[in-house]
């Protein structure tokens, strides 16, 4: 199986089961709401913040598989980072999407590198990432 087809199967194993879909029910959460209008996806990005630290996120939604798998893969990767780390993780997808060879902890996100050749789609991408540097700017106000 070519790289391609293992990219395309991550992605779609993020979509069809996506990881930490969903709303908290109790706590004190930071929640950002964002959309795409340029392709109607939505996001709605959770997070619990403790001490400097995302202890958890979820998020919920509607949109294209490569918005909601991305949405899937961010709320993992950040899990129990501080803040610093969330914003270089940010930092990171943001040089993939501009083509950059850079390698994450959470494997998952790599699926996501072929989505810079098609400029497109790369604001479907970074939604869910956007949503999470406002998440972490407004809690820090």
């Amino acid at each position: 199986m070519d790289l391609d087809n293992l990219y395309r199967q991550v992605i779609m194993d993020h979509y069809k089961r996506p990881h930490n879909r969903g709303r908290f029910e109790n706590g004190e959460v930071v929640t950002i709401d964002l959309n795409n209008p340029t392709c109607g996806d939505k996001i709605s990005l959770q997070m619990q913040i403790e001490d400097g630290i995302v202890k958890a996120a979820k998020f919920d939604g509607e949109g294209c598989s490569i918005s909601m798998s991305s949405a899937s893969m961010m709320t993992d990767a950040v899990r129990g980072k501080t803040l610093e780390e969330a914003i270089a993780l940010a930092d990171n997808f943001s040089g993939l999407m501009k083509g950059q060879d850079i390698e994450f902890e959470y494997e998952d996100i790599a699926a996501l590198s072929g989505v810079n050749k098609f400029p497109a789609r790369i604001k479907c991408a970074t939604l869910a990432w956007n949503a999470l540097r406002k998440g972490i700017e407004r809690s820090q106000e």
